[in-house]
């Protein structure tokens, strides 16, 4: 049995079961613990499909794969990941998600910071057209320190058929 959802609890107070599942064109998540400077959150990519190449101004992250094989990219690096494998985000850091396999991924993403709103989000890469519209308030005007010009010849050493960061050349 679920518990009743209730208004936001007084700082420093704990919030369990908050959220239901928030479907995204890639999967979904759903917060499964909120307290004062972490959420947890439980994330669902379905397969062929992958998150944004985002990065947050206020939160690192920790994802922790519970089931499948995703593919990840952090600061330009990809790596697989197999089930209790696990990585750290450093605030700022681009980063993404992938499913290239044919089974459901599922991580467990813990978030901490001083701010952890779904309006921290600064996407440079979005296979659903989401990366105009949907930048932060948080950011906008910010600079995109270490990420260089596509005629630059760092992007021209990353993997195979992308940029430094795992998106798609230009």
């Amino acid at each position: 049995m679920r518990p009743p959802r209730g208004p936001a609890p007084a700082r420093g107070r704990l919030r369990r079961g908050i959220g239901g599942f928030e479907s995204r064109p890639w999967g979904g998540f759903q917060v499964l613990q909120e307290g004062d400077g972490y959420k947890v959150k439980r994330l669902v990519v379905e397969p062929g499909h992958r998150l944004s190449l985002q990065r947050h101004r206020f939160r690192a992250e920790h994802w922790v794969v519970v089931t499948g094989a995703p593919r990840v990219i952090i600061a330009g690096r990809a790596r697989r990941l197999r089930a209790r494998g696990a990585v750290t985000v450093p605030t700022g850091a681009w980063h993404r998600i992938e499913n290239p396999g044919r089974t459901r991924v599922v991580l467990i993403e813990v978030q901490h910071g001083p701010y952890l709103g779904e309006d921290d989000i600064v996407r440079r890469q979005d296979d659903y057209g989401r990366t105009g519209a949907a930048r932060s308030r948080l950011s906008r005007g910010s600079a995109r320190p270490g990420i260089p010009p596509a005629s630059s010849p760092a992007r021209s050493r990353a993997l195979p058929g992308s940029g430094p960061s795992g998106e798609p050349r230009r």
